[in-house]
This record gives C-alpha cells, sequence and structure tokens, in this order.
C-alpha cells in the first residue's frame, strides 16, 4: 500500500518562493508517473508537474519557468519535491502529491487530460500580499 507525506506548504507573499516535499513509501514499481495537482478554492484539481520514470518532466502553462520538479529514489522510498518561485496570488491551493503506475499520458495530466490518483493528505500553499 502506497503511503505519501507531503510537507513545505505555507503563506508567503507574491514573489516568494517554497518547497513542498512528499515522501513516498511502499511503491515499488519500476515505471512510473509521479507528480503534483493542487485545487485552487472554488476550482477542479489539476496538474501542476509530473515526472515519469526516465526522468522526463512536464509542467503546467501557468509554472513553466517558475517551478521545477524532482525525485530522490533509494531502495525503500521515493521523494519528490517541487520547487516553487516567483509564486503569484493564482498558485493558492492544496497540493497534493499523485502517482500510479505506469507513464502513459502521464505528461498529458498536467494539460487538463486525465489524472492521477491522489496518495498524500495534502499540504497548503496560500500567496497573499
Amino acid at each position: 500500500q502506497v503511503q505519501a507525506v507531503e510537507s513545505g506548504g505555507g503563506s508567503v507573499q507574491p514573489g516568494g518562493s517554497l518547497r513542498l516535499s512528499c515522501v513516498v513509501s511502499g511503491f515499488t514499481y519500476s515505471n512510473f508517473c509521479m507528480g503534483w495537482f493542487r485545487q485552487a478554492p472554488g476550482k477542479e484539481r489539476a496538474g501542476v508537474a509530473v515526472i515519469t520514470s526516465d526522468g522526463v518532466t512536464s509542467y503546467a502553462d501557468t509554472v513553466k519557468g517558475r517551478f521545477t520538479l524532482t525525485l530522490s529514489k533509494d531502495t525503500a522510498e521515493h521523494t519528490l519535491y517541487l520547487d516553487m518561485t516567483g509564486l503569484k496570488v493564482d498558485d493558492t491551493g492544496m497540493y497534493y502529491c499523485a502517482g500510479s503506475r505506469g507513464d502513459w499520458q502521464c505528461h498529458e495530466t498536467v494539460r487538463g487530460y486525465g489524472a492521477l490518483p491522489i496518495w498524500g493528505q495534502g499540504t497548503q500553499v496560500t500567496v497573499s500580499s
């Protein structure tokens, strides 16, 4: 059973930075898609950034150039990081760690096509002045 624990959320002013972390355990597949989704108030959950097991990343257009997704792996667990810079008010929302076995259409999820199973409870990011 996959378990994930997200951390790193908080409140920042526009232009600020945050680093989100998600520690994933119990996931043993070598071929996968993992990433971050977010849900803003009153909006549907949407893909922010994903990475496939070959190391290729994709980002939603709204965060390109500002967010960076990285993945650290060891024998027992994976850790997903989302470095967020130049934060905007529109980045406010609950951020969730997500993933699945296989990478079919993984990169399409940040373009609004499909979604990944959510693993964690989420971490809140609030950007306001």
